[in-house]
C-alpha cells in the first residue's frame, strides 16, 4: 500500500472522510490545505446513478464557468476561407484545413481543444483514432462543430469545460484554481453541477447525482452534501 507523505498527511488533518460538508465550507478547507508551490486546480468529482454502457444513459456537455478555469487552453480550429479568418480573429491558436490534418496525422497535436465548422468533418472524422483517446474530437452535442466560430473559440479560451461520464458512472473536471476567491470557486462548482444535472439522460432511473467530492491537485478528497450544491 502507497504511503502517503508528510505535508499530505498534513493536510488530511481535520478532514473526517465520513462527513458531508456544506460546498462553502468545503472549499474553504481545500484552499486551506492547497500549499504547494504551484497554483493547484480545484477538481469536482460527481458519481452519478447511471450506466454509461447503454446509449440512453449517457451523459456529455459543456458548461461556461462563470469566473473561468484559470487554464489557458490552445485552440485548434479545422476551417477553410472566411471562417479560418474569424477563428483567427476570435484568437484561436491554430488554424487549418487539410495541412491541419496531416499534421495532427503525422502525430503532433499542439492544442486542449478542437473545434471544425461542419462542413470540415469529413476530413476531420478521419482523425477519430488519433483525437478520440484524448478526448479531442470535434463533436456536434458539446458546441464544437458549429458554424459559430467566434463564440466557441471565445468559450473555449475562456473556461468553458467539457465532460463526459466515464465507465464507472463518475464524472469529474477542473473548475478553477486554489487561488480563486472561495465565493467564486462556489459558483464554478455549482455551475458545473446544474449542467450536468440538466445533461440528466432519459435511461437515468433513481438517485441521478449520488455522491459530490471536491479536491485540490495534490490535496485530500472533501465530500459535499450534494443538496447544498444542486439547491443552490
Amino acid at each position: 500500500m502507497a504511503q502517503h507523505g508528510k505535508r499530505y498527511r498534513s493536510a488530511r488533518e481535520g478532514v473526517d472522510r465520513t462527513k458531508l460538508y456544506p460546498l462553502p465550507e468545503a472549499v474553504k478547507m481545500i484552499k486551506e490545505r492547497a500549499k504547494t508551490k504551484f497554483d493547484e486546480t480545484v477538481e469536482v468529482a460527481m458519481n452519478l446513478g447511471v450506466d454509461p454502457r447503454h446509449a440512453d444513459q449517457m451523459v456529455r456537455g459543456v458548461v461556461n464557468l462563470p469566473n473561468g478555469s484559470g487554464r489557458s487552453q490552445r485552440v485548434a480550429v479545422f476551417a477553410r476561407g472566411a471562417k479560418a479568418d474569424e477563428a483567427r480573429a476570435a484568437g484561436a491558436d491554430i488554424v487549418g484545413a487539410e495541412d491541419l490534418v496531416e499534421k495532427v496525422q503525422g502525430g503532433t497535436i499542439e492544442f486542449d481543444r478542437c473545434i471544425a465548422t461542419p462542413d470540415m468533418m469529413p476530413l476531420v472524422g478521419r482523425l477519430g483514432k488519433v483525437l478520440g483517446p484524448r478526448g479531442l474530437m470535434p463533436n456536434p452535442k458539446v458546441g464544437t462543430v458549429t458554424m459559430d466560430v467566434t463564440a466557441a473559440v471565445k468559450g473555449a479560451k475562456g473556461g468553458s469545460v467539457e465532460f463526459r461520464v466515464e465507465k464507472a458512472g463518475i464524472v469529474h473536471a477542473g473548475v478553477g484554481k486554489a487561488s480563486f476567491p472561495e465565493d467564486k470557486l462556489v459558483e464554478n462548482i455549482r455551475a458545473f453541477a446544474d449542467a450536468v444535472q440538466k445533461a440528466k439522460p432519459s435511461g437515468a432511473k433513481g438517485t441521478y447525482v449520488e455522491r459530490i467530492a471536491i479536491s485540490s491537485t495534490m490535496g485530500p478528497g472533501v465530500k459535499v452534501e450534494p443538496s447544498t450544491v444542486l439547491g443552490g
